[in-house]
């Protein structure tokens, strides 16, 4: 019988339902497809392309599963094939989450991205000989160890990473490829992101306790009644990460993902999220964090000027010349380098309330700001060098960072410690709980801080941020080996520091911190008698 004579024979009913499968094919590609051409930023544009997308994936994925026996008998659905459909679908709930920073979504991405896994879709790729099927089948563990990661579901992590490593070794075997370094290269990737927290929170087994940095009801400290501060809100945070050498995957640095997680909340109510208008320009009484996390850059010769273009700034393009992890200008002194962020590049941002966090060897570059409009304006400085003692671990993240992010893991590795049993992890962070309330009481309760902190202060992730600023700065201004003021993270504007890093009260919470963990000889009595 011929092909013509074949398809007569199908039931009409069963031709459309094929014929419907591939519009909604068709039309899910062509929706994929169009998404990279989307701006990588503001809202508007992007929720509702975004909105029409997931309507033909939702549907798509229904109507097969409702007429897979037809699609099966008629159209010849293979299981790589329905993979591919739940693959794409786990990458629409991951960049929606890379556009909102609403940690459900990621949950929906590792929700189909395990189905995958758990059902076999992709396990008959194998069998066939398209070294380009089974790249998409890399690629979907490639997404699914982000995902994960971004989770801190670590046991998978290294479940995954065993499969890929067996995969990546059948395909490059079998295929001969090119492409095997790439591959091996994420592997490394990989591990080196899994083993770049110094220390370890381990159970009475030791098993690795896996800990979530994201804030929580409890995290932040909760303003006390008749506390006066602004109504200002976070709404958005450009996260850049540039810093050279520094373990990174996916496109994330070390630096970048622990600042995501401190700028997100624990996964909510899905429901509750999806459908929060977009918008384009910050709404009134809102925030934008800029965190840079780059290598340095630093004019040469002397200005006759100190404008915002002549204090260098923070690297923006990896090809250039760097000697001890700084950029080196090499260009005609009376130009500025091209390739840098310079503090002036950000003045038109400061139109609005501003809050800048810059994780550099040239931080201080950014203390040279002129408040143009008024607006609130805060520049959280880190450290332009570490005791030589711990510049080895660069690679491993910036402690100041590590500081935003997880205070007391970056309290551990200063005193010495690799390791804690889960017991006094809690304990321990039930007292950083205490230390920044009282922190935070310090800040409000100051005659001579500058108003911009307090303008910030109503909101949950910048109050958290500044608190844990403080008990950084504090920290390292008590420790033994931080002798040096390059040593100590700085503020635009300065923050009164009898009142608040050199203040009495939180020096003795430090020491008692210290005490808990025995390593008090790591850090000075009476630290202001020192100076």
């Amino acid at each position: 019988m011929s092909s013509g004579g074949a398809e007569d024979d199908i039931p009409q009913g069963e031709r459309k339902t094929v014929t419907d499968f591939c519009y909604l094919l068709d039309k899910s590609k062509q929706l994929f497809n169009g998404l990279r051409d989307l701006p990588q930023y503001g809202q508007k544009q992007w929720q509702s392309y975004f909105g029409r997308t997931f309507d033909v994936y939702t549907k798509l994925w229904k109507f097969q599963q409702q007429h897979r026996q037809v699609l099966d008998n008629r159209y010849g659905l293979k299981r790589w094939q329905i993979g591919e459909i739940a693959s794409k679908i786990g990458q629409l709930y991951y960049h929606y989450y890379l556009r909102t920073s609403e940690t459900s979504y990621l949950n929906e991405a590792f929700s189909f991205y395990s189905a995958i896994r758990q059902r076999s879709y992709y396990s008959q790729v194998n069998k066939e000989d398209r070294p380009e099927l089974v790249v998409k089948k890399l690629r979907y563990y490639a997404r699914f160890i982000v995902v994960c990661l971004l989770l801190n579901k670590m046991d998978v992590v290294k479940d995954l990473v065993k499969e890929l490593s067996d995969e990546i070794e059948d395909y490059t075997h079998r295929f001969n490829t090119e492409d095997q370094v790439e591959w091996n290269l994420v592997l490394q990737e990989v591990a080196a992101f899994i083993e770049a927290d110094p220390v370890m929170v381990l159970n009475d087994d030791n098993t690795i306790v896996i800990t979530s940095n994201r804030l929580a009801e409890t995290g932040a400290p909760l303003l006390e009644q008749g506390m006066i501060v602004g109504q200002l809100s976070l709404a958005d945070a450009l996260i850049i990460g540039n810093c050279n050498n520094q373990v990174k995957f996916s496109e994330l640095t070390v630096d970048m993902f622990r600042m995501l997680q401190a700028l997100e909340r624990e996964p909510m109510n899905l429901a509750s999220q999806m459908n929060k208008p977009g918008m384009q320009e910050l709404p009134a009484n809102s925030v934008l964090l800029i965190y840079l996390s780059a290598t340095g850059v630093f004019p040469t010769g002397r200005s006759d000027s100190e404008g915002p273009y002549d204090f260098g700034g923070v690297l923006t393009n990896s090809n250039r010349d760097i000697i001890n992890g700084d950029a080196i200008h090499k260009r005609n002194q009376s130009h500025k380098e091209m390739h840098c962020l310079h503090p002036g590049d950000l003045y038109p941002f400061t139109r609005k309330p501003l809050f800048i966090i810059v994780d550099s060897s040239n931080s201080v570059a950014y203390k040279n700001f002129t408040n143009l409009f008024g607006q609130p304006l805060v520049c959280l400085l880190s450290p332009t060098a570490y005791p030589k003692a711990l510049q080895d671990q660069s690679q491993r993240g910036s402690l100041f960072t590590l500081f935003l992010n997880n205070p007391l893991m970056a309290f551990l590795f200063v005193s010495g410690l690799s390791s804690m049993r889960r017991g006094l992890w809690e304990k321990c962070q039930e007292y950083l709980r205490k230390i920044n309330r009282d922190i935070a009481q310090l800040l409000t309760h100051s005659r001579s801080i500058d108003q911009a902190f307090l303008q910030f202060f109503g909101d949950e992730f910048l109050r958290l941020l500044l608190t844990r600023f403080i008990f950084c700065s504090a920290t390292m201004r008590m420790h033994k080996i931080f002798r040096e003021t390059r040593n100590y993270p700085e503020s635009y504007p300065q923050l009164p520091r009898d009142e608040t890093v050199e203040n009495p009260h939180l020096q003795k919470h430090i020491l008692e911190l210290a005490s808990i963990l025995d390593v008090r000889n790591v850090f000075f009595e009476n630290t202001i008698d020192d100076y």
